[in-house]
């Protein structure tokens, strides 16, 4: 069967179509109205939406032309910003490092102290190297002093008293916790000090107190660490960030001196000291944990001048 031919021709020899619209179809680009041959979207409207018209966005920027595809992220205001854990955050495996480290040395130590390991050896020669030292009696007296009860707790008093006033004065909903964590760690160091002292029952060295037992750990030492270190953390966020620091190391200097002129007067050996900062360490670490509680509904306390 022969095709109908059909015809030949050039670009030049035809004039261009326009094509031509069909019902119900708009095309993209036509004439203008006015003849002019720009462009113009079929409905009537400006080929570019003017910039004053554009809607602009939830935050009061321009929009997007065309919108972007995808939900709108929508704010519920009866949705709770932060979780009630939050302030628990702190306590992730870093942070438990610490406590088991304290606990770890301390079951060490009550380890070699329990059976006259090699350990308690070197601490009793420690502790008589220490108390044959230079310094003189009457100020290791005075530093061993620091560690009593009527000078170490009052000091903790009028922290709890300051931190207490301040926090509720700036208006935070537990501002009790804290000063409360702070008494109960204080309560906590002769329920857990007494109990280890008749179990170890550990003699004492030479000096005044020689012949007993019940050394091990220090009272002093455990009173002294919580009382001033307790009283450091409660103030610590009163305080200027630069004295933030500062402070914290004096509480520790002052710790130390309190285990020297322990040691150095002959109330207790080296050990004895170092459980009890073991013990310490481990009731301010739980009394911060508590007192980030306080801190839950993203409300911090203010500190005078920055």
């Amino acid at each position: 069967m022969r095709e109908t031919p059909r015809s030949q021709g050039t670009a030049g020899d035809a004039e261009p179509v326009l094509p031509q619209p069909r019902p119900g179809c708009a095309l993209a680009h036509t004439t203008g109205a006015s003849g002019s041959g720009s462009p113009h979207r079929s409905d009537g409207r400006p080929p570019q939406t003017p910039r004053g018209a554009r809607h602009t966005g939830r935050h009061g920027g321009p929009g997007t032309t065309p919108p972007v595809p995808g939900l709108p992220t929508v704010h519920s205001p009866s949705a709770p910003q932060a979780p009630f854990f939050a302030p628990l955050a702190p306590l992730a495996l870093p942070a438990l490092l610490t406590p088991l480290a304290l606990i770890a040395l301390l079951a060490l130590c009550t380890w070699q102290i329990a059976a006259h390991g090699p350990l308690r050896t070197y601490d009793e020669r420690l502790g008589r190297a220490i108390s044959g030292s230079a310094l003189p009696s009457p100020v290791a007296e005075f530093l061993a002093d620091l560690g009593n009860t009527a000078v170490a707790v009052p000091v903790l008093a009028v922290a709890l008293g300051w931190a207490a006033w301040c926090a509720r004065r700036a208006g935070e909903p537990r501002w009790w916790l804290p000063p409360l964590a702070a008494a109960v760690a204080m309560a906590a160091v002769p329920a857990l000090v007494v109990p280890f002292k008749a179990l170890i029952d550990r003699p004492g060295p030479p000096g005044p107190l020689a012949g007993e037992t019940g050394f091990f750990p220090s009272g002093h030492a455990a009173t002294a660490a919580v009382a001033y270190g307790a009283a450091a953390l409660l103030l610590r966020p009163l305080l200027r960030p630069r004295l933030r620091r500062p402070l914290l190391v004096a509480v520790a200097v002052l710790n130390l001196a309190v285990a020297a002129g322990l040691v150095r007067r002959g109330y207790h050996w080296p050990l004895d000291t170092v459980a009890s900062w073991c013990l310490s360490g481990l009731l301010l670490w739980a009394m911060l944990s508590l007192s980030r509680i306080s801190q839950g509904d993203g409300s911090s306390r203010s500190s005078p001048g920055g």
